[in-house]
């Protein structure tokens, strides 16, 4: 097996004695549970810094061979924000006039959703999470990529959490198809849609739907 070269100490890593792992592991269960998807957003306008920071954390979510597959489009002009809102509307309204099947409508009947989406203008962002298929090189020669859902998936699951640790709260939107976001984002073609993050501070008095998380016998086996 080669030799893998370029490599350097682990210096950022800390350890903690089993007490302290403990308490740190419940501590942050007990921020990470306040978290909710909400649809009422405020206008107030966010820290542009605060969301660069919640990027950066997001960019250093493993991936296939570290290629980091992704690319992230950051939305605050309120010209796109109503482009993104009108040509996601009309996919939803075929969505839920008759494209969707009853049993999927039937699964997001107590979530409240429907095809009218004011939050994709109301927030001050939207973050849209490209996955790139392949890279490509100065020349334009294609670079393969690999676990591309998968990686991007992982990021936007650290995103999803570098944005609540901050205080704000976030949708994840995912209008099908979403290839509407290529062409108002004039993305290039190596580039597909993933999900679009909306992100911001809770509408005043803004209600979420009362559901619970499985418990940890439900989520999880332990093989010992």
């Amino acid at each position: 097996m080669a030799q893998a070269k370029n490599f350097i100490p682990l210096e950022q890593y800390r350890s903690y004695s089993e007490e302290a792992m403990k308490e740190r592991a419940e501590e942050f269960y007990a921020d990470i549970k306040r978290r909710r998807t909400v649809r009422d957003f405020s206008d107030k306008p966010v820290p542009k810094e605060v969301i660069e920071n919640c990027l950066l954390a997001a960019g250093t979510a493993p991936n296939g061979a570290n290629l980091q597959p992704w690319h992230f489009v950051v939305v605050s002009n309120p010209d796109i924000k109503r482009q993104i809102r009108e040509a996601a509307e009309k996919e939803e309204q075929t969505f839920y006039g008759g494209r969707a099947p009853d049993d999927w409508l039937e699964a997001l009947a107590p979530l409240g959703t429907d095809a009218n989406k004011p939050f994709l203008e109301t927030a001050p962002y939207l973050i849209v999470i490209f996955a790139q298929n392949y890279g490509l090189t100065p020349d334009g020669d294609k670079i393969k990529h690999y676990y591309v859902s998968e990686s991007v998936g992982i990021a936007t699951g650290m995103l999803v959490t570098a944005v609540h640790h901050a205080g704000l709260v976030s949708l994840t939107h995912t209008p099908s198809p979403m290839n509407f976001l290529s062409k108002v984002l004039n993305r290039p073609d190596n580039e597909r849609a993933f999900l679009i993050l909306v992100v911001g501070y809770p509408a005043d008095e803004v209600s979420v739907p009362d559901i619970t998380k499985k418990s940890l016998s439900e989520l999880a086996t332990f093989v010992e």
